[in-house]
């Protein structure tokens, strides 16, 4: 069903609240990525509080839809909404990466109730993804399994072995997510290691493709429904996103990828200024969205 503008309304609010929360909490820990977790808000608004099958108050339920996030250095934007749906409180977010915190630099599966996997090494969370959606099928449940990747791991042989297995064996209840912002932490994508026709790759290995703006609440809503309605294949959702969406002084600039407020480049912002800075964009944004749908 479509969205209404209330629940896109709804999705953008939770969105810009997601943003400013990774803020404040790679602040307060003086080092993480910055990039990748602003990009990617509007999805994981989208995942947690309208795609998701879940349920905060009981993490471990049996049927709940797995979500597997390789790119694990961007695990601020997952803590965010995961915070904001109810797994725990927000404050609890400006505990990240400090020294017996739940909230560690990547997600640690027995550390966190809610977090599915252990995820560091970039490229092993596709193989993952497939091992939980070939193992529902032998075992009859109807919880889908989401996995969500990163542009520059694409550069890792194990993603196509993974892909591989995903497409011989049918899983359509399989939905790859993949961040196209372009960059990675030396540079963009295409300089490093071209990564395009990703869309020919993926459905040579027997996928569904569909590419979507990753900031569109109702186009990630429409394209997660689709995958979920594709017969014997896995699905693969390439998102255009900008990297450090959200924040102008951070948008498109892969300098961001792994440094925080107060430590990133100062050609725009001095360094005891960004923070301050970018919640006050975001607190503007805020009341931007509100009144565009009053």
């Amino acid at each position: 069903m479509a969205l209404s503008d209330t629940q896109v309304n709804s999705l953008e609010l939770r969105a810009r609240d997601i943003r400013a929360t990774i803020i404040e909490m790679l602040t307060a820990a003086g080092s993480g990525h910055t990039a990748g977790p602003l990009g990617m808000a509007d999805i994981f608004a989208a995942l947690y509080f309208h795609i998701l099958s879940h349920d905060p108050a009981h993490p471990e339920w049996d049927l709940r839809d797995r979500l597997i996030l390789s790119n694990g250095h961007i695990t601020p934007v997952r803590y965010a909404a995961m915070a904001h749906a109810g797994y725990f409180p927000v404050e609890e977010c400006l505990t990240l990466r400090k020294f017996g915190s739940r909230l560690q630099g990547h997600p640690e599966r027995q550390k966190l109730p809610g977090v599915e996997t252990t995820s560091g090494p970039l490229g092993s969370g596709l193989g993952q993804a497939a091992g939980y959606a070939y193992a529902a099928r032998m075992d009859g449940k109807k919880f889908r399994t989401f996995c969500l990747m990163s542009d520059g791991e694409q550069d890792t042989g194990n993603i196509w072995e993974s892909a591989m297995f995903a497409g011989n064996n049918r899983l359509s209840n399989l939905t790859a997510i993949i961040d196209r912002n372009n960059i990675q932490i030396n540079g963009m994508t295409e300089n490093v290691m071209p990564l395009e026709n990703m869309r020919a790759k993926y459905e040579a290995f027997n996928w569904h493709v569909l590419e979507i703006d990753g900031h569109n609440m109702r186009a990630i809503v429409d394209a997660c429904d689709e995958a979920a309605a594709i017969y014997e294949r896995p699905t693969v959702i390439i998102a255009h996103t900008i990297p450090g969406r959200g924040v102008r002084e951070i948008e498109f600039d892969y300098r961001w990828h792994g440094v925080p407020p107060g430590k990133g480049p100062t050609d725009k912002v001095p360094a005891d200024k960004q923070a301050e800075v970018f919640l006050k964009e975001l607190r503007t944004l805020k009341g931007k969205i509100q009144s565009e749908h009053e």
